[in-house]
């Protein structure tokens, strides 16, 4: 099946739970407009936001130490989402946490949080009492949490310092240590643990419905990583039915960050 032969008819609405976007970098492109110029017969309605890296912190500087200038940075990076509005696309605005455990700025607009690092780059300060504040905070507003991290802090996170709280792992867990290490950790068991699809292969996809079911996965596309047609043909490449389907496109992502009520 050739990528103009997905049936973008789709009724659902599909959102993209997984886009960079920012404009203070402009290598890759990744404002919205670049993002929605590549929609094209797609019918993605809307998109999950977050800030891209090097607009948060110095990636490439492992003993990168956090400054005044880089705290304006990023808060000019999230605030930027907060800004963006379109009558035709749906903006999911998601707050891109770093060591300051900024959460004094999340606002009734966020509908997620982004925590991210990899293994060769800065590290988060888990045992700075802020980052216990932080996550106390994410936990009393419901946000779900896209935590790419390196496997130990991985399991940390869910297992310890947010006990509880929503975490959606990106790219089934390549990036965490492995889809299938994770698998046998059993933390795709977890009622609380949600994955998303964006450059995970069609493989580990079916293998995760085959197991754990449709309900706690959510397309995604890694733009400007990713391109978000051939992230959505996997989809359509699935051998599901087409409710399960339509949950994965999009159901349950609204009701992840609450825009429609559980079934």
């Amino acid at each position: 099946m050739s990528l103009g032969d997905y049936p973008f008819q789709d009724p659902h609405p599909i959102i993209d739970a997984h886009v960079h976007c920012g404009v203070q970098v402009h290598y890759p492109p990744q404002s919205l407009a670049d993002y929605r110029s590549l929609l094209t017969g797609a019918r993605i309605a809307g998109a999950a936001l977050f800030a891209p890296v090097i607009e948060i912190y110095d990636r490439n500087d492992p003993e990168f130490q956090d400054t005044p200038a880089w705290q304006n940075r990023r808060r000019a990076a999230n605030q930027h989402l907060l800004t963006l509005e379109d009558p035709e696309f749906a903006v999911y605005p998601y707050f891109f946490i770093w060591n300051d455990f900024a959460a004094d700025q999340l606002g009734p607009d966020h509908k997620g949080i982004k925590w991210h690092r990899h293994d060769d780059e800065p590290v988060y300060h888990y045992d700075d009492p802020r980052c216990a504040a932080a996550v106390a905070e994410i936990r009393r507003r419901n946000l779900p949490v896209v935590l790419e991290e390196e496997y130990e802090n991985t399991v940390r996170f869910i297992e310890e310092i947010a006990e509880g709280v929503r975490v959606i792992i990106p790219h089934l867990g390549l990036l965490n240590g492995g889809f299938h290490r994770i698998r046998q950790r059993g933390l795709w068991e977890l009622p609380t643990v949600y994955g998303d699809t964006a450059l995970a292969s069609l493989q580990d996809i079916q293998t995760y419905i085959d197991e754990f079911g449709p309900d706690r996965l959510l397309f995604g596309s890694d733009f400007p990583f990713g391109d978000p047609r051939r992230e959505l043909g996997k989809i359509y490449n699935l051998d599901i039915s087409e409710e399960a389907r339509a949950r994965i496109l999009g159901g349950n992502f609204l009701r992840l960050t609450g825009e429609v009520q559980s079934d």
